[in-house]
């Protein structure tokens, strides 16, 4: 799960720079605001594995979460959550599988459709 969740942190870092670039700004100057954020982007996430879900958290708030357990009724191990509140996912539906095709915002899983 380790090699997907680094992917997850990959697709969510491109998504931040796609941002960074977009509205015209072109190509961010590493020495910018934005070019910091992204030279810093890994070292702001982190990731905390528990029992039944992997709590992904970007600076001080809760990007979202991944089941890891085999034993949930309702979702699959890989499936990714939003988070309903900072130590709880919603419930309610998967936004996708970290071991299927899958795409995320810097911001968090993206809303269901």
């Amino acid at each position: 799960m380790e090699k997907q969740i680094q992917t997850l942190i990959a697709k969510m870092k491109a998504d931040y720079i796609r941002f960074a670039e977009a509205g015209g700004r072109g190509p961010v100057d590493p020495d910018s605001y934005f070019g910091k954020s992204i030279a810093n982007f890994e070292d702001n996430v982190t990731v905390k594995t528990g029992k039944k879900y992997i709590k992904i958290t970007k600076e001080n708030s809760v990007w979202g979460f991944i089941v890891n357990t085999d034993d949930d009724k309702l979702f699959k191990k890989g499936d990714i959550l939003k988070a309903a509140g900072y130590n709880a996912p919603a419930r309610n539906a998967a936004r996708g599988n970290v071991f299927e095709e899958y795409s995320v915002a810097w911001t968090g899983p993206h809303y269901l459709k």
